[in-house]
């Protein structure tokens, strides 16, 4: 099904109000974000068809936490012959320096 036109920029404030109901909701020990580097999120994105990302919830062999980042095409199909991301930087223990975001 092909996604429908969606601006999915938001205000510091609303990112603020989205962020803190989850970080209310879960221990401060637990992955609060994780972190893709730019080369390898530019390589899923430049992929030819792609129109946007797709963020899979997943879990690693020690069951902890992480995302599964894959491209998907006009139609909101899942690019699967192409370039998939996962282990991704989990906050914590990578973590940015204090900020409205994470404080």
């Amino acid at each position: 099904m092909a996604l429908p036109p969606r601006n999915h920029r938001i205000s510091l404030d609303d990112a603020i109000a989205l962020i803190g109901r989850h970080r209310a909701a879960t221990a401060a020990t637990e992955v609060q974000a994780h972190a893709f580097a730019k080369d390898q999120l530019l390589d899923v994105l430049n992929q030819p068809r792609c129109q946007g990302l797709r963020l899979y919830y997943a879990r690693g062999t020690d069951s902890a936490p992480t995302l599964v980042a894959v491209g998907m095409d006009q139609d909101g199909n899942d690019l699967t012959s192409g370039t998939l991301l996962e282990f991704a930087m989990p906050c914590p223990p990578f973590c940015s320096a204090a900020n409205a975001l994470n404080t």
